[in-house]
């Protein structure tokens, strides 16, 4: 799902800060993350009280909303200069707040929300708990290692360990969540074999065209039992989510494939270029043909060069 909305590799840089220093971030057009590598610092956001982050620590901002990163919870967000200025201070105790920082952006397109993404906090912190989320952490000790003293395949591999760290944190993420509500959201999606497997066939193959008597059927369930099931889980009917999932399985056909609007239609599920055309209008606001014209005019957005991180 997340794979489906990428527009690039992650960019990303690595600082260190000492004594009186804060930055504010976003908003970001795809997600925000910090991974604290050594020292400590403090979270600041808009509606909830700073929160202190230590080494080890990872935080996600899924919608890449509006943050703060300070030496100090002193200051609110207004008071901290965007982060394209430059960290700001330097005076005052510089053991206190002192704090090396993996801090970057995932680039998503979001014009195609998952249901997913939108079923995300504006903040996910995962505290360097001791045997909490091992994968994660061990995810976090290698992209570290590497950054600390590049060998070669450094370009092939950060990317690599950058993609790593947002699935290890997203899976963190919904076992927290799996644990708080019980039975209800993503994981229970992916805990309950009839929901999964039913997801898997329709991402898989958005061009049959599956009823939900089918979908029930791949999974031993009536079509009632099956309806009400995925509904209480995914919070959309199975149909809904197909349909959301096709149009915008045609949107990434139509930026990235010069098919002809028919063939991209079929693609996806619809006999009729009319059909299609309709149904991507609801959904996205206007023709297909429109979207294309719109989306290939647009500047071209070149993976981030990850090459030559700062070290402070």
């Amino acid at each position: 799902m997340i794979a489906s909305l990428r527009t690039g590799r992650a960019k990303f840089a690595r600082t260190r800060h000492l004594g009186r220093w804060g930055n504010r971030f976003g908003p970001e057009p795809g997600m925000g993350f910090h991974v604290v590598l050594a020292g400590s610092c403090w979270l600041i956001t808009e509606s909830d009280p700073p929160v202190q982050l230590s080494a080890g620590d990872v935080v996600l901002l899924p919608r890449g909303a509006v943050h703060g990163l300070a030496g100090s919870p002193d200051r609110g967000i207004n008071a901290l200069p965007p982060d394209s200025e430059g960290p700001d201070g330097g005076d005052g105790d510089e053991d206190a707040g002192c704090a090396t920082l993996l801090c970057g952006a995932y680039r998503l397109d979001h014009t195609q929300v998952h249901p997913f993404l939108r079923s995300l906090p504006e903040v996910i912190h995962l505290p360097a708990q001791l045997g909490h989320h091992p994968a994660l952490r061990s995810a976090v000790d290698l992209l570290a290692a590497d950054l600390s003293d590049p060998q070669p395949g450094a370009d092939a591999a950060r990317p690599a360990l950058l993609d790593l760290l947002l699935v290890y944190v997203l899976r963190a993420w919904l076992r927290e969540e799996a644990a708080r509500q019980p039975g209800a959201g993503w994981q229970a999606a992916l805990d309950d074999p009839a929901v999964a497997a039913a997801l898997q066939q329709m991402h898989a193959a958005p061009q049959q065209p599956w009823t939900v008597q089918e979908l029930g059927a791949l999974t031993g369930l009536s079509r009632t039992t099956f309806a009400r099931r995925f509904t209480a889980v995914m919070g959309l009917p199975p149909l809904a989510y197909l349909t959301w999932w096709r149009l915008n399985c045609a949107a990434r056909l139509l930026i990235r494939d010069d098919a002809a609007l028919a063939t991209v239609a079929r693609r996806v599920g619809y006999a009729s270029e009319f059909a299609f055309a309709n149904a991507f209008k609801r959904q996205f606001g206007v023709s297909p043909g429109r979207f294309r014209r719109t989306r290939l005019q647009e500047p071209v957005q070149h993976d981030y060069d990850l090459a030559g991180v700062p070290a402070g």
